[in-house]
């Protein structure tokens, strides 16, 4: 492997990419004998870095507190299977695969959240917002209320609501291409009808089946264990892999659908396939968790103003998502204890902040 420095450009072209990288150092990195070659951000490398350390650190006081506290030692020793019986039977058996959920599902909200944006060219076009959600969270609900279904048919209903809504509002936004503002409207719209049909069902339903979708609906990681682990790997497994091939689509389709025509993107296929891979990732992480609000509009954002990025993150808005969501949850673990609250709580109130200063921030740029 070898790195180079970029070559020298003249004045106005250095000036662009000074514009461009806000001053970030850009460096060519070669593999297999240049066979191979990206562009290495020292800035970017560094973001990346930082979140996944902080998200370590984080991830291993997780382990550590709780009612039966265990020290780093000892909880390393329990990763191992080493160690004394109850330390691991905590962490093996029940902080772990919660830990591990949330960061699962926090990196599959924040990369379809960065597509959502991505394909929108809107800091409010998240799932929350147009609807991809309430699409995930109604098919859950029907079928906990209606087909009685258990764990494994609740997440399959899910998966099943997102991209039936995601095929829904791409079908009604579809004219000459999907225009952002027209994705964004047809969302909001779909979200209120399905909100709607979900009140619905739920003022049919029996009390305690109300009850369990109610619980279901806040959206928590109480109790998850290793089969919604395995579960929602595989899902980010795949769709996540198939999405960042998608980044450089999608980075060109943001200049313009005409700009990206002319340098060979297929812009509807491209449109199409981010939506239901997005959506279906979506599906995913609510299929496991409940619909957790706010990590897909933030964490796509806060990672795209730390990396100072003109175009999409998608890399950084799992780093970030997964950050948000374990953090978030150890909060709720830890907040009031010894009463735990749902980590959907905690998300609506730190998310609903950010949405309330970004709607400000664009209402101030706007009249700007």
């Amino acid at each position: 492997m070898s790195t180079t420095k970029s070559q020298p450009a003249p004045a106005a072209d250095r000036t662009r990419q000074g514009r461009r990288d806000s001053g970030d150092a850009v460096r060519v990195v070669r593999l297999a004998g240049d066979a191979v070659s990206f562009r290495l951000r020292t800035r970017m490398t560094f973001i990346y870095g930082t979140l996944v350390a902080a998200t370590l650190v984080v991830f291993a006081i997780t382990l550590m507190v709780g009612d039966y506290e265990i020290p780093l030692p000892r909880v390393l020793l329990a990763l191992t299977g080493e160690g004394e019986r109850l330390d691991v039977f905590f962490v093996q058996g029940m902080r772990l695969p919660r830990a591990l959920t949330a960061i699962l599902v926090g990196a599959a909200l924040g990369v379809a959240g960065a597509v959502f944006q991505s394909l929108s060219r809107n800091p409010l076009g998240s799932p929350d917002i147009i609807g991809f959600t309430s699409g995930a969270a109604t098919g859950a609900v029907l079928t906990i209320l209606v087909l009685g279904g258990g764990m494994t048919q609740t997440s399959i209903g899910a998966v099943i609501g997102g991209l039936g809504t995601a095929g829904l509002v791409y079908l009604l936004a579809l004219k000459r291409g999907v225009q952002g503002y027209r994705l964004i409207l047809v969302g909001i719209g779909v979200n209120a009808m399905l909100l709607s049909a979900r009140d619905y069902l739920m003022t049919r339903a029996e009390l305690t089946e109300a009850m369990t979708a109610q619980v279901w609906l806040v959206g928590s990681l109480n109790g998850r264990d290793w089969t919604q682990v395995v579960a929602v790997s595989c899902g980010t497994g795949v769709l996540i892999p198939l999405i960042l091939g998608l980044g450089p689509r999608l980075r060109l389709m943001e200049m313009g659908e005409d700009s990206a025509r002319a340098l060979g993107v297929p812009t509807q296929a491209t449109q199409a396939t981010a939506l239901l891979t997005a959506s279906a990732l979506t599906g995913f992480g609510i299929a496991v968790a409940g619909p957790i609000g706010f990590i897909a509009l933030a964490a796509p954002q806060l990672a795209r103003r730390l990396v100072r990025a003109n175009g999409t993150t998608l890399l950084g808005a799992g780093l970030m998502g997964g950050f948000l969501l374990l953090t978030a949850d150890l909060i709720a673990q830890r907040a009031l204890a010894p009463i735990q609250l749902p980590v959907g709580v905690v998300t609506a109130v730190v998310g609903g902040s950010y949405l309330v200063w970004l709607l400000y921030r664009e209402w101030r740029t706007g009249r700007g």
